[in-house]
């Protein structure tokens, strides 16, 4: 996606250690233009496997997932990383490490918003070691859902991620897949 590329060279820093800052416009300040057209992007792919409801983590996902479930006209839910007191009881609990928090979150959802059955779109921001993807795919299938995909915005290749995901077996988009980010520099893999 030409359009991400461009905010990620013109606004993105590279932090090192593989930490990606796209503050400016997806992580902190969101830019609802771009998320638009990244979940209608998003959507388009995810349209034909019939998604009935989109699933992301909160908070850097909840700006892509809830586009695209906007223009598929469909439902989105996060997993919460903290119980709220107007939460239930009956939870989906998993975690997963976090690699800009350098600690294990726990990620919860409610059973009340995901049931067996329904087709479940997970949208999130990064794919980086899929850990987070990994434990939001564990969620869905605690539910007896049925995983149809997985969508992102942008996927560090060299952290290997999509090779964890992929014995889930479903299709995975990327808007912009980033190779190297080695020597303050930002490569994107061709697509």
């Amino acid at each position: 996606m030409k359009e991400l590329k461009e905010r990620i060279l013109k606004e993105g820093k590279n932090l090192g250690g593989g930490i990606l800052k796209v503050d400016s416009f997806l992580n902190h300040q969101v830019d609802p233009i771009l998320m638009k057209n990244c979940g209608r992007e998003i959507a388009r792919y995810f349209r034909q496997f019939g998604p009935q409801k989109v699933l992301t983590a909160e908070i850097s996902g909840i700006a892509p997932a809830l586009m695209t479930a906007s223009i598929l006209g469909i439902p989105v839910v996060y997993a919460r990383k903290q119980k709220p007191i107007t939460m239930a009881d009956d939870v989906y609990l998993t975690s997963a490490p976090s690699h800009t928090k350098g600690l294990e979150i726990p990620l919860m959802v409610s059973c009340d918003f995901l049931k067996g059955g329904e087709r479940v779109l997970i949208v999130d921001d990064f794919l980086a070691t899929g850990e987070t993807i990994m434990a939001l795919a564990r969620i869905v299938l605690a539910a007896r859902a049925n995983l149809v995909g997985i969508g992102t915005v942008i996927e560090k290749t060299f952290e290997g991620g999509r090779a964890l995901l992929n014995p889930l077996n479903v299709p995975i988009l990327s808007l912009v897949r980033i190779k190297s980010m080695s020597d303050s520099r930002i490569e994107f893999e061709e697509q």
